[in-house]
């Protein structure tokens, strides 16, 4: 491995590092505000100001570019996206952060599923181990039978299919769009979507919510561009490994500033989705590299 080489993945490391502290510390500010604001209100003000943050980069989009575009497609992902944000936020405010996150991340094993079913995609034995181990560790969580599932559990349960949804589209996308108009038409339409259930349960936000969502929209766009960032710096299976610290970093704020300690269901739920989902990204970006080809695997985000 060339001096070039080691230096890529470092720095692959370091942004994947980056943006979990990124989006946990997001979490963590809407597991603060809690219920006291409404969970579509509070996501269509973290989403406004993501739109603002992003501007400057929105401006550059030629208009005739997204013009030109599929928007009912776009519109679709939008919708689907935001229904699953609205649901993310409802969970954050009742459920702990570790159960949030670990739940969150069998987001990649329904992509698999969908992309089965919806995009003809072959679902090869084993990557429909690793899918039916991921399902297992949800059902460990969350013990249907053993113990009454939160509503926080069941809206969380609904968003990682739909936050999958989203992401199979924009997979489809691809095909023919820009990275910069799938993100900026994304923003748009999860915005217009939030917009009639917010204004349905407006009241007037504080100027503390006003502050603390403007730093969580901060957060999670820095989040994501420190994630592209590690996507272009190295492989996938460098990064993917490391975005699961998310889980540590959750149960870490969880416990020292919300007193929340995560249950062994949990821990053990959280192992075999962590391992179901790392086993799966490593199989897709091993069958989607060219033979000879050396360079940085890129994937879509979905929250």
């Amino acid at each position: 491995m060339t001096g070039d080489q080691q230096g890529s993945i470092f720095k692959g490391m370091a942004w994947m590092l980056a943006s979990t502290l990124l989006f946990v510390g997001m979490t963590g500010i809407v597991r603060h505000l809690g219920s006291d604001m409404s969970a579509p209100q509070a996501a269509f003000i973290r989403y406004g100001f993501g739109i603002l943050l992003l501007s400057p980069f929105l401006i550059r989009i030629r208009a005739r570019e997204i013009a030109s575009r599929r928007m009912g497609v776009h519109a679709l992902r939008g919708f689907v996206h935001g229904f699953g944000v609205m649901l993310w936020f409802f969970a954050m405010a009742r459920i702990p952060i570790a159960e949030v996150t670990a739940l969150g991340f069998t987001t990649p094993i329904f992509v698999t599923i969908g992309a089965a079913i919806f995009l003809g995609e072959r679902f090869r034995f084993r990557r429909m181990i690793a899918v039916l181990f991921g399902l297992c560790g949800t059902l460990v969580i969350i013990r249907p039978g053993f113990v009454t599932i939160e509503m926080g559990t069941w809206a969380m349960l609904v968003a990682a299919p739909l936050f999958a949804g989203s992401a199979l589209v924009s997979k489809k996308l691809t095909e023919t769009e820009s990275s910069a108009v799938i993100i900026a038409l994304m923003s748009l339409f999860v915005t217009l979507t939030l917009l009639p259930f917010a204004l349905a349960t407006w009241r007037a936000p504080t100027p503390e919510e006003l502050a603390w969502l403007f730093t969580a929209a901060s957060f999670a766009t820095l989040g994501h561009y420190t994630l592209t960032q590690a996507y272009k710096a190295t492989e996938i299976t460098v990064t993917q490994p490391l975005s699961f610290l998310q889980l540590v970093w959750a149960a870490i704020l969880g416990y020292y500033v919300f007193a929340e300690t995560p249950d062994i269901w949990t821990i053990a739920g959280s192992v075999v989705i962590v391992g179901s989902a790392t086993y799966i990204a490593h199989r897709e970006a091993r069958l989607s590299r060219p033979p000879a080809a050396v360079g940085p695997q890129a994937t879509t985000e979905s929250r």
